[in-house]
């Protein structure tokens, strides 16, 4: 079962990387049924088990990903090919390449 869904809201980011909206599909760890989340590029981006999310204004794309129970938030950007795991949470304005 998914946990979450790209929704249809889209943005172009400043890497002109087209970016959708994820919205929870039911409720896990912190992350309540309904609840919008960041923005990934395509759902190999964020895992649809464990409690991984992107929170807010945050940014998961090209062949990066959010796995396991971690979080990527507040403005924070996760890109090329890096990969945020275990418990880690990426936040405030930093960029993991």
């Amino acid at each position: 079962m998914k946990k979450y869904e790209l929704t249809t809201e889209t943005k172009i980011n400043a890497f002109g990387k087209k970016l959708f909206r994820i919205k929870a599909l039911v409720s896990f760890g912190p992350v309540s049924a309904g609840e919008k989340g960041g923005w990934v590029e395509k759902e190999e981006n964020l895992s649809q088990s464990g409690n991984a999310w992107v929170f807010g204004n945050a940014e998961v794309y090209d062949n990066a990903c959010v796995r396991d129970n971690a979080c990527v938030r507040d403005n924070a950007c996760v890109r090329d090919n890096a990969c945020v795991r275990g418990n880690a949470c990426v936040r405030g304005q930093r960029m993991c390449t």
